[in-house]
């Protein structure tokens, strides 16, 4: 029993530095080749995860020079992409797959 709590209490301690680091998680949802939210607000000067989650079949691409962060997201999967700290101002995105309706912008206040 003692080996037990021994190794969860290593497990934990390892585990959260890494979810520490990725900062608090905001989600973009892809359906239809847009992105929901398509303005999405985030504390500026703090590191966030994006999780990009894409419910179309085909995949997609997000892509923001802003942000400089260019990931593909496979359709009916999600990513994680790592912010920031950021500024305050607007950091534009898109999906380069679907250029002409998929874009948003991250708004950091």
């Amino acid at each position: 029993m003692r080996m037990r709590t021994t190794l969860a209490l290593a497990l934990v301690a390892f585990a959260l530095p890494a979810l520490a680091a990725d900062g608090d998680a905001y989600e973009l949802v892809i359906k239809n080749h847009r992105f929901s939210p398509d303005r999405l607000e985030i504390p500026a000067g703090k590191k966030v995860t994006l999780v990009v989650r894409n419910l179309d079949d085909t995949p997609e691409e997000f892509e923001s020079h802003d942000l400089k962060r260019e990931k593909v997201v496979k359709g009916g999967d999600e990513i994680r992409v790592i912010v920031g700290p950021l500024n305050a101002g607007e950091y534009a995105f898109v999906g380069e797959y679907h250029e002409d309706t998929a874009k948003g912008v991250v708004v950091a206040k």
